[in-house]
């Protein structure tokens, strides 16, 4: 990792235990390395806020005792001092690369053999000046008394002017490819997904009667001969009624016709599902369509329209932040069946 992602990842870091402390969250339980993920396009993330959300009394416990804080191995219990000790573990891992004992870096930091600390691949990225701040801040981070530890926010202070190329995205810096960023790129936006994506129930309705039952091709239909005798003709019956009122936009009698075709069980259609999902959106019963736009995926995983169905399902019900990850899951399916 170059140097300027590592000091992006401790700011990010000190960023979000700030976040936390000022909403009362301050006990970050056993912070190390393997609590940071990335997101999609490579920035930092804090994870496990479960320790946090379930401790509110300062028990924890650390994963290996050489990087506890000192006060946790005298009485048991964090203190918000304590996550500014494991954040100063951190320092230690990002300067060095290497998970270093506290107490070992220490004395290196105390010898003045702090260089000996420095991971050999960041060789010229820094300056000294740099490299210097960072030490003086992990070691601050690691006085055995809490008091003599600095606070969150003025770790982010410290750190803000430290930043380097902060117009350089983190996925660039991380070396790793940016899969939404080139989906954008190689794949316009289909009429349907945009459609969702905008909550445009007309336009999502014309979209559904253009396309027909095209994408019904391949579903399994087993019937015996029994049903297609006696039973078949009335199913098919109400999906035709279905279908005529759909199109005329009486969307409450489609609901029924639909609904009396889905009930038979004789046929398996998830443009059906498709459209009575459409039908519960107009009629302003989000919860419906959205249990109609997951059953047409089950019937169908390979299908993108069941995601953006579900993704404007999601959007009626502001469940925004889930509607984006259906919709940006149909757009990946979508691609990945356009390449195939």
């Amino acid at each position: 990792m170059k140097w300027a992602m590592r000091l992006r990842v401790a700011l990010f870091l000190a960023q979000a235990l700030e976040y936390c402390s000022c909403r009362g969250r301050a006990l970050y339980h056993d912070l190390n390395a393997y609590r940071i993920l990335f997101d999609q396009d490579g920035n930092p993330r804090l994870s496990s806020f479960g320790l946090m959300k379930n401790s509110r009394d300062g028990k924890s416990y650390s994963t290996n005792l050489a990087f506890a804080p000192p006060e946790y191995l005298r009485t048991g219990r964090v203190i918000p001092e304590s996550v500014v000790y494991s954040f100063g573990t951190l320092l230690l891992d990002l300067l060095s690369g290497k998970h270093i004992p506290p107490s070992h870096a220490l004395d290196l930091i105390r010898g003045k053999n702090f260089l000996m600390l420095m991971d050999s691949c960041l060789e010229g990225q820094f300056s000294n000046d740099d490299g210097t701040e960072i030490v003086r801040l992990a070691s601050r981070c690691l006085q055995y008394e809490p008091r003599e530890r600095p606070n969150i926010k003025s770790l982010v202070t410290a750190l803000t002017p430290l930043q380097k190329g902060t117009e350089v995205p983190s996925h660039v810096l991380m070396g790793i490819s940016h899969e939404t960023t080139s989906l954008k790129h190689t794949m316009s936006l289909t009429p349907l997904r945009e459609a969702c994506s905008r909550m445009d129930l007309t336009a999502i309705h014309e979209i559904l009667e253009e396309i027909g039952y095209k994408d019904d091709e391949g579903t399994a239909n087993e019937l015996s001969f029994q049903m297609w005798t006696d039973q078949i003709q009335e199913t098919l019956n109400s999906k035709k009624s279905g279908d005529t009122a759909f199109r005329a936009k009486d969307f409450g009698t489609a609901i029924e016709c639909y609904t009396h075709f889905i009930d038979s069980e004789t046929m398996v259609s998830p443009t059906v599902l498709a459209r009575r999902c459409l039908c519960y959106m107009m009629n302003d019963m989000p919860q419906e369509a959205l249990g109609d736009a997951m059953q047409a995926q089950v019937i169908s995983p390979e299908w993108p329209a069941a995601f953006y169905l579900q993704a404007a399902a999601l959007f009626s019900l502001g469940m925004d932040n889930d509607a984006k990850e259906t919709l940006k899951d149909g757009t990946n399916l979508e691609a990945k069946n356009h390449r195939n």
